[in-house]
């Protein structure tokens, strides 16, 4: 089967956004982006932020090409709708992934228990709520935040479904099943993408699921990249670019679209 590009999943901040320095968005890797999707191609952006973060995220940095699709919270998967201005879920995954948290969370709360007082206790981490109670929490380092999954990790033996999403010092519960990875598989589901035409790029933990090679053929990531995300990706046989952020999605397209002639 040809492996030709014809869904892109992308990471944000880190990944197409950089925000250490430079330019914010890669000129280059915008016009590919575009270009791809001019002769077919469908863009999702793949982030951690939630919906309305993302639109924050595209109205402030000026984005010159809008995504195809979004996904969200690392979980859920959004389409345009109707009028091609809101976002609206497409199809009943959102609706079972919120089920499977509710009903997870409720058979969790002794683990929940047990890493709230480990955070308040043992670390300065801090911990945050929503309405239906702890969410996530906020490291104040990325030291301090090893020593809170390797207690996760620790703790969640007695209910293997209770995970957690990691992105540098900020960490969100979730239900095992449910992260960029399994979003990206239904979003190809849904739209009949087999996973060898589908690319995809990241820079940090939560990323993973969709870099190893599982979901995407084409897994790539840029040189700013936490070490276990190259890892991963050398792993898939896929790209670990030389260049930071946006001009490392644009290499890595680039490479992937070379070897797929």
């Amino acid at each position: 089967m040809s492996s030709e590009i014809r869904l892109l999943s992308t990471d944000f901040d880190g990944t197409i956004v950089c925000r250490t320095g430079g330019q914010l968005l890669d000129p280059a890797c915008m016009e590919l982006i575009g270009d791809l999707q001019g002769a077919g191609a469908i863009w999702a952006i793949n982030t951690g932020r939630s919906v309305d973060l993302l639109e924050s995220g595209l109205a402030d940095f000026s984005f010159p090409v809008r995504p195809d699709f979004i996904l969200t919270s690392e979980r859920d998967v959004f389409r345009p709708g109707a009028n091609g201005e809101k976002w609206e879920a497409f199809g009943d995954w959102n609706e079972r992934c919120a089920r499977d948290h509710a009903e997870l969370f409720s058979a969790s709360q002794s683990v929940l228990a047990e890493v709230i007082d480990f955070v308040t206790q043992k670390t300065k981490a801090r911990v945050i709520y929503e309405p239906d109670g702890p969410a996530g929490l906020i490291a104040e380092s990325e030291e301090e935040m090893d020593r809170v999954t390797e207690f996760i990790e620790q703790a969640r033996r007695k209910q293997p479904k209770f995970n957690y999403q990691r992105n540098t010092v900020y960490l969100r519960f979730c239900h095992a099943d449910y992260h960029k990875g399994a979003a990206l598989a239904e979003l190809a589901r849904l739209i009949e993408i087999p996973r060898e035409n589908i690319f995809a790029a990241g820079d940090h933990h939560n990323d993973i699921s969709m870099l190893d090679g599982k979901v995407a053929a084409m897994p790539s990531c840029p040189a700013n990249a936490i070490p276990e995300v190259k890892d991963a990706v050398r792993a898939a046989d896929g790209c670990v670019a030389d260049s930071d952020c946006g001009a490392g999605v644009h290499e890595a397209l680039v490479y992937f679209i070379g070897r797929g002639d």
